[in-house]
């Protein structure tokens, strides 16, 4: 034919539309009639598509491809990409995603792309350790990474060790550090303080322990 159109929308109107036409131009009128026509049908198409789902689902299902996109301060850029972008490609390797990260301004902006849910969750989970913020009072569950004569060396967050000295390992005195941890343990350690000097981390295992004649963890 002579004319091409093409109408989108909702019941409350028209959200979008492409004409195409061979002629020089059209009538107001035909116009108009094409527009109701377009009205009409998509007002049946809604109709037939509630007997079905009478509203959008909250999320897709969860093995449905997807992408979403974070935002973080920009001076994390470097922590998510990594020395020579290992860490992002440690991540894509694992979670089997695409991360693409765009500096804007004093934002970094990633676009995940993965083949489901479960892996989108496991690089936000990621990406969010890695541009968190050590907190004092908090818990978190590290692993060992280095035993030394005063204490262990706890990364409780990517890229982010503190020491977990001797004396705040147990309420009890304790000669020798691996009879409790060994390198590689995963352990669940306090922050109690952060230098305000050097920045530096002071974890406390004992603290989410019962103190002895005590049925509750030391405050």
């Amino acid at each position: 034919g002579d004319m091409d159109f093409k109408v989108a929308g909702t019941e409350d109107g028209i959200t979008a539309c492409q004409m195409d036409i061979k002629v020089s131009g059209i009538s107001s009128e035909i116009l108009i009639q094409a527009l109701e026509q377009a009205r009409k049908g998509r007002l049946h198409i809604l109709h037939e598509m509630r007997k079905t789902i009478s509203s959008p689902r909250p999320d897709y299902k969860p093995h449905v491809p997807r992408i979403v996109q974070m935002t973080i301060p920009r001076e994390f850029i470097g922590a998510v990409i990594g020395p020579g972008g290992k860490i992002i490609q440690d991540m894509q390797r694992e979670t089997n995603s695409t991360i693409v990260i765009e500096e804007v301004g004093e934002f970094g902006i990633i676009d995940i792309v993965a083949v489901d849910k479960d892996a989108i969750e496991a690089v936000k989970k990621k990406i969010k350790a890695i541009i968190a913020i050590p907190e004092i009072g908090e818990v978190y569950t590290g692993k060992v990474k280095t035993i030394v004569p005063f204490g262990a060396f706890v990364e409780i967050l990517p890229g982010k060790d503190g020491l977990l000295h001797i004396s705040e390992i147990d309420w009890r005195r304790i000669n020798d550090i691996e009879s409790i941890l060994k390198v590689g343990d995963e352990v669940t350690v306090k922050l109690i303080d952060i230098d305000r000097t050097t920045g530096k981390l002071k974890l406390s295992r004992k603290a989410l322990l019962p103190k002895p004649g005590s049925n509750h963890p030391k405050q």
